[in-house]
């Protein structure tokens, strides 16, 4: 869905008459520069390897928020002893404790409600564990994204439209815009200004 409305385009500075086509476009580029498929909340699955020693990792997309009725933003979070990679082997005594009461690979399911978590950072922290021996894997499904789009969005989108309407190659035709075309030229349509609005919600690993 386009994060600017027809209703609202006089409210950030596109003329009244501004087609579909020039929101839908900008819409898709800042999509694209943010690295997901959508700001509103969605929901997205991560398998991440964390640090050796550490109870906590951080998520690619933010803010973390819960999907309509649900209270969090976590929805399923598992982990396991996966077999560690050169230079990460844990000290004695605890690898062989941990490699004796667990199947090296076994995924192990962590109740969610145990888990400390920060909407703005995406930083989670796990719960310690009988054999105090931090999962050096996990699979977490969460939900993130803009439960309602923002002065800061909205704004980035108008200013990508007219960044594109100044553009002599892009303003040849009044018809809908190709997308690779505008692909082509985001390095220009995405200015400075705009990418300061959108930072907050760059994805911080995924291409």
């Amino acid at each position: 869905m386009a994060y600017l409305q027809p209703a609202e385009y006089t409210n950030y500075g596109l003329p009244a008459g501004t087609t579909v086509d020039w929101v839908t476009a900008a819409t898709a580029l800042i999509n694209s520069y943010c690295r997901r498929p959508d700001l509103n909340v969605t929901e997205y699955t991560e398998r991440l390897r964390m640090t050796t020693g550490a109870y906590s990792v951080r998520l690619s997309y933010l803010p973390l928020a819960p999907l309509g009725t649900a209270t969090s933003p976590l929805v399923s979070l598992t982990g396991r002893y996966a077999k560690p990679r050169r230079g990460e082997m844990l000290a004695e005594p605890m690898n062989e404790i941990a490699w004796a009461f667990s199947l090296p690979g076994q995924w192990a399911a962590i109740d969610v409600n145990t888990v400390d978590y920060d909407a703005h950072t995406g930083e989670l922290t796990l719960p310690g564990n009988v054999l105090g021996v931090p999962y050096n894997e996990i699979a977490v499904t969460y939900t993130a994204g803009l439960a309602t789009i923002g002065d800061d969005v909205k704004s980035a989108c108008a200013q990508i439209v007219r960044n594109a309407q100044a553009t002599p190659a892009l303003n040849v035709s009044k018809t809908k815009i190709d997308t690779m075309q505008v692909q082509y030229f985001s390095t220009s349509l995405v200015d400075e200004t705009v990418q300061a609005w959108l930072r907050p919600y760059v994805a911080s690993r995924v291409g």
